[in-house]
């Protein structure tokens, strides 16, 4: 697998860097090998005057819902006279992130913003890094039920019934009525994990009792994995009427192949009534697919407002201008301010819902 970094949120293709036989005189900072020395964990970065290095690692790199995130990040570190990068995996699996973190730690990092591949597989890390100074921040994707090794998480919004709340606006959309899948990203993705035993959970609600669940599968957040998924719960069960994707890749695969396969309510093959579309995905990339009633409503939050709250927050934390405990309040520019609260966890705004009658109001 190669490694991609992003410095802005256009991929950027590799430099293939040549040196000289010449050894390398050491860096400032650095040891004899080069090597940048560990932040002290009892001083606040940025006090001898270099700037504050904020690196933000996504889930997978090439995702546009995090390219959105980074998006928000960048321009609250450029006016803030901070340094942000973005780098990441190819692939979103529980232990993909590692060798980034050590790496940009390595390379000086002072905070690590990250949405977390995995609930667990990270914490020896991320304490690691810790003891050395360095901040860590996870955004969209948390070590839920470890959150002690990480320093503040930022959330959209309440993620505790958000599972029950996707199946309710499914259940709605085809009348409680039919066969129903389920096509997530990963297995170990924390957000999505929760989200699934949510509404596994509210299922066993009686109104939902003609809805029955008929398959849970895993694109693994990639765009052909999740329209292959796709294909085959169409193949597979052609009494289908919903399928409910809770990531912005597996909605848009899911969408696309029920709109070229004709399936959609009013589509050339459509049985049934057609197969409904619902999950979260942004309006930029669903609008064709609402507008053809592929999907007829999506919902999700605003990511770059995500990486705006986030980028406040991991420099307030860098600078000691703000300490992770609840209670701390925290400065995030021309959005107020944020509270830190239970599980030292922030809370950025409430979920937009998109139809045919707003979606062409929203940018992103």
């Amino acid at each position: 697998m190669k490694r991609r970094t992003l410095l802005s949120l256009v991929p950027l293709a590799a430099l293939a860097l040549m040196t000289g036989c010449k050894p390398e005189e050491p860096k400032a900072g650095g040891d004899a090998t080069g090597a940048t020395k560990p932040a002290d964990a009892t001083k606040p970065a940025g006090g001898d005057g270099k700037k504050i290095k904020v690196v933000f690692i996504p889930k997978n790199v090439g995702n546009p819902y995090f390219d959105a995130i980074a998006k928000g990040m960048k321009e609250v570190c450029e006016k803030e006279g901070a340094e942000f990068s973005m780098t990441g995996p190819a692939q979103a699996e529980a232990t993909n992130q590692i060798s980034y973190i050590k790496d940009e730690v390595q390379r000086g990092a002072n905070v690590i913003c990250i949405a977390a591949n995995s609930i667990d597989a990270l914490n020896g890390t991320l304490d690691e890094i810790r003891a050395k100074g360095v901040k860590v921040v996870t955004v969209d994707a948390d070590l839920t039920g470890n959150e002690t090794h990480r320093d503040v998480g930022i959330f959209a919004t309440d993620f505790s019934k958000f599972g029950a709340t996707i199946l309710e606006t499914m259940g709605k959309g085809i009348n409680y009525e039919g066969e129903v899948a389920i096509l997530s990203a990963t297995s170990d993705a924390p957000n999505q994990k929760l989200w699934v035993e949510q509404m596994n959970a509210a299922w066993k609600d009686p109104k939902y009792a003609k809805m029955p669940l008929v398959a849970t599968v895993f694109g693994d957040d990639k765009p052909e994995k999740s329209a292959t998924e796709m294909e085959g719960l169409l193949t597979k069960f052609p009494n289908l009427k919903g399928v409910i994707a809770p990531t912005t890749v597996g909605v848009s695969a899911a969408a696309k192949v029920a709109q070229q396969r004709g399936v959609y309510p009013g589509g050339p093959n459509a049985k049934n009534g057609g197969v409904r579309v619902f999950g979260l995905g942004l309006p930029n990339q669903m609008r064709s697919f609402i507008k053809d009633g592929v999907t007829p409503e999506i919902m999700l939050w605003s990511p770059v407002d995500m990486g705006t709250v986030s980028a406040y927050v991991c420099l307030a934390l860098a600078k000691g201008e703000a300490k992770a405990e609840k209670g701390q309040k925290i400065k995030v520019g021309a959005m107020g301010e944020r509270e830190i609260g239970e599980l030292n966890k922030i809370m950025v705004a409430d979920p937009t819902i998109f139809t045919k009658d707003n979606v062409d109001k929203f940018d992103f």
